[in-house]
């Protein structure tokens, strides 16, 4: 088991060392310019000198990722509780606003849902008919659920 478990992280080791290709620039007669890395097709070509791989040492973690910078505006907590109070209320207007919304979108839907012309004897013709009020409504049940979500944060 343990020889098993030491291959598989010998295998890892070697996928993980870096790639390096060699890569050439060639132009046609047109001045068209191709790049390939296939060494069978670079014949007439120019080696490009890619250089080292642009890499940087791992440095010191911060203690925390959520840690703000020193210069990082701060705002005392009377003024947070303001916008806070100010958001929520902005967000319950949107709440009552689309609950509208929604009642009259239904509204619609249900009339449209009553009435039956004549041009419509195949049904598929009523569901298209219904389709941009069903639209609607689902449009507006999912900005309510937003909103809740939003509210319960």
């Amino acid at each position: 088991m343990r020889r098993d478990n030491l291959a598989a992280a010998l295998l890892l080791a070697w996928l993980a060392l870096p790639a390096h290709a060699d890569i050439w620039e060639c132009v046609d007669a047109g001045g068209n310019r191709r790049f390939t890395n296939i060494k069978a097709e670079s014949k007439g070509c120019k080696l490009i000198d890619v250089g080292p791989t642009n890499t940087m040492p791992a440095g010191k973690q911060q203690a925390s990722s959520k840690a703000a910078p020193r210069d990082f505006p701060k705002v005392d907590g009377d003024t947070q509780r303001q916008r806070d109070a100010e958001r929520r209320k902005i967000l319950d207007q949107e709440m009552a606003n689309e609950q509208k919304l929604l009642d009259e979108a239904r509204r619609e839907l249900s009339e449209q849902e009553s009435q039956r012309f004549g041009s419509e004897r195949n049904y598929q013709r009523v569901l298209d008919r219904l389709e941009p009020y069903k639209k609607k409504v689902k449009l507006h049940e999912d900005n309510i659920a937003s909103l809740r979500r939003e509210l319960t944060r």
